[in-house]
């Protein structure tokens, strides 16, 4: 078998890991550490997901209460240096590439074919009916029968027919099907990335990453059926936080929303600045947006009209807003324009990538304004290669365009400034809180066209 001894004392998790929200535990920490000696035996060329999942053989350890027992597999995503056959990692679900096979001599034969396409479409599902996966209770599917199952709304199916490609050989699905396969009791998992990131997404060497919801969500909604998993943390629902009114008149008032808190109602709970301010100013609508973990200035509209007036100065571009953000490391430039174009990523949604084709272009103006070193910012140490930069730097941000996710791609992308935002946990690292701030807003009254600053005090 592929099972590596793991010996440690540490007590394991309560409940198995929830794959797209989560924080590593220390075994699998641990068990990182030594597949990186591996990795950097074999020195891949390029950028690789690399994942672990902490098992128990049967039940063995749970009768004898030993903890020294655990062992982990170990996987990478897709291929690894053009082979899957390393033998330190565990095997792929089905192997199209054995060069005798069946998909690879049908693959031959199609490329020769005037029916090119229509023949590949049918390899292709003939090669998810190979993919049958396990669930914890020993029951199988294929691939085809969950991606169906899994989008069973006649919206949704006609969406989503099959698979992207590649489902299935990403590391979770591989680490699950093996346990499985071989009466191993999973107990924790952890995915991260090693080397160069690519060019569109941001991976940061090293750093630990949820699975990609495209292609694994209705995978692992299947594979983990049997499992007490911890719950989705996302969807436990946060504490009510009240705004503060930093200004208003009869018309308008302009609030401090905190971290945490909703702006509009969303999947995750009803509670937000909207139904705030429609409790305190009934018939009050929300005018813009920010992101849930983003704290700062928003504009409320108490009529209909001065509702109508704002949202047509966002239309126009003619309200500007600064933000303070505090980032990892120091950027190279004291003062600049980032200039890099976004588009949602269909397979890992909401993420926003680099899209130089087909992304709308998107543009972000920054000046850093101080460095702050030592351990006020509580990043999480998820990192398998290093400690976290004990240098920060607080930047002023003012976005010339209002794309989705902008001022986070921009700060951690290498292209930006390549210093992700402190506690962005989608493009940098969990901490505390998102280190991200709507600190001035300007507009013109709804009423009385008066320019209108209104600004927090610097500091978080």
């Amino acid at each position: 078998m592929r099972i590596h001894p793991l010996s440690s004392d540490i007590p394991k998790p309560e409940r198995f890991t929830y794959p797209f929200c989560y924080e590593p535990h220390p075994l699998c920490l641990k068990a990182a550490e030594e597949v990186k000696k591996e990795i950097e035996r074999i020195g891949p060329k390029e950028g690789k997901m690399f994942g672990v999942l902490v098992v128990e053989e049967g039940d063995r350890s749970q009768e004898s209460g030993d903890r020294s027992a655990y062992g982990f597999l170990a996987a990478y995503s897709g291929l690894l240096e053009g082979r899957n056959d390393w033998e330190y990692f565990v095997p792929p679900v089905y192997d199209a590439q054995q060069p005798d096979g069946y998909f690879k001599t049908r693959e031959r034969e199609i490329m020769q074919s005037a029916e090119h396409k229509e023949m590949s479409q049918d390899l292709q599902l003939w090669l998810f009916r190979q993919y049958r996966m396990l669930n914890a209770r020993g029951e199988v599917k294929d691939l085809v029968e969950i991606w169906q199952d899994y989008h069973s709304a006649p919206r949704l199916r006609e969406k989503y027919p099959l698979p992207p490609g590649g489902t299935g050989d990403c590391c979770a699905p591989k680490l699950l099907q093996y346990a499985y396969q071989h009466d191993l009791k999973p107990i924790c998992m952890a995915e991260f990335w090693w080397g160069e990131s690519p060019k569109s997404l941001i991976r940061h060497h090293g750093q630990f990453y949820p699975a990609c919801s495209g292609k694994c969500k209705p995978v692992l909604a299947w594979m983990l059926q049997g499992l007490d998993v911890d719950p989705n943390p996302e969807e436990v629902g946060y504490q009510h936080q009240v705004p503060s009114i930093v200004w208003e008149d009869e018309v308008m008032a302009v609030v401090d929303k905190p971290s945490g808190l909703l702006s509009m109602p969303g999947k995750i709970g009803e509670y937000s600045v909207a139904t705030w301010a429609q409790e305190k100013w009934p018939g009050a609508m929300v005018v813009h947006r920010l992101d849930m973990q983003t704290s700062g200035l928003l504009l409320v509209a108490k009529t209909e009209e001065a509702y109508h007036q704002l949202q047509a100065q966002f239309e126009a571009r003619t309200v500007k807003k600064k933000y303070l953000a505090v980032v990892e490391g120091e950027p190279q430039k004291e003062h600049g324009v980032i200039d890099l174009p976004l588009s949602s990523d269909p397979l890992n949604r909401p993420l926003q990538i680099v899209d130089l084709v087909h992304g709308k272009r998107a543009i972000t103006e920054y000046r850093t304004l101080t460095s702050v070193t030592g351990g006020r910012f509580f990043c999480y140490t998820g990192d398998v290669t290093k400690e976290p930069s004990p240098c920060y730097t607080l930047v002023a941000l003012w976005p010339h365009t209002g794309r989705t996710h902008q001022l986070r791609v921009h700060c951690a992308h290498q292209e930006g400034l390549g210093c992700p935002i402190v506690g962005d946990e989608l493009y940098g690292r969990k901490a505390d809180r998102l280190y991200l701030q709507a600190q001035a807003i300007a507009f013109d009254h709804p009423v009385t066209g008066k320019r209108m600053h209104l600004e927090l005090k610097e500091g978080f």
